[in-house]
């Protein structure tokens, strides 16, 4: 059996290993996890996974999890175009410093639960930490170069659009009034091509649209309690 990716397209680090395996031609098979259903900590899934989290790559009997992990791997398997993961050793160091940070400053910040009801207070505070990084992302990272770790696209792009698109999904437009940061969304999607991100983007974009109509699933009682937590650790 060849590689196997669990996923869900609602889980951004899902969609940034989605995204680059699709762009890549790189041949998997593709196994739906559904989140809301808790379908991750389910007893077969945690046999493959025992943290319960997506996405996961089984290679065989190699398993793989954390996104940017599976990322590099994928890049360094599939021998993928240089500029994803650069072989220069500064260029590549640029990727894992954007990485490093993007973990505890981007992924913890930006990773607002869909399907729960987030007090009013906390979000207030979550987007003031969001502006706050957002401004980091433009400054230090971003600066005057077309992406994020310099003249090209890497894995750097792909990890920090995916989860800046997830407030997106929600209504909160944090591209405007941020022309550069505006400006960098529209090249690395502009690169991946409109059909890809369409395909990748149309399950969370279409959340407030089942919000209005009020056909959004209701989570398991396990996907309710991981949601509650991850809303507990926002200040």
């Amino acid at each position: 059996m060849g590689l196997e990716l669990f996923l869900d397209l609602v889980s951004q680090p899902s969609r940034a290993v989605y995204i680059f395996a699709k762009k890549n031609g790189i041949p998997l098979e593709l196994r739906t996890v559904d989140l809301v259903k808790g379908q991750h900590k389910s007893k077969e899934f945690l046999q493959i996974n025992s943290l319960g989290k997506l996405p996961t790559l089984k290679d065989g009997d190699f398993i793989l999890t954390e996104s940017s992990a599976i990322l590099i791997y994928l890049s360094c398997k599939y021998q993928t175009p240089d500029h994803w993961y650069p072989s220069d050793l500064q260029a590549r160091a640029r990727v894992h410093e954007y990485l490093g940070w993007h973990a505890d400053c981007i992924r913890g910040t930006f990773g607002i639960p869909l399907w729960v009801q987030v007090p009013e207070e906390k979000v207030e505070r979550n987007r003031t930490a969001m502006d706050q990084a957002l401004q980091w992302l433009e400054d230090k990272f971003l600066g005057d170069r077309p992406f994020l770790a310099g003249q090209q696209v890497t894995l750097a792009d792909l990890m920090a659009l995916e989860e800046l698109m997830q407030p997106v999904a929600l209504g909160y437009e944090l591209f405007e009034g941020r022309p550069r940061l505006a400006a960098w969304r529209g090249r690395v999607e502009a690169f991946l091509g409109a059909e890809l991100c369409q395909e990748a983007h149309s399950i969370i974009l279409s959340i407030l649209e089942q919000a209005a109509k009020k056909t959004l699933p209701t989570p398991s009682p396990e996907a309710y309690q991981a949601m509650l937590l991850r809303i507990a650790r926002i200040p």
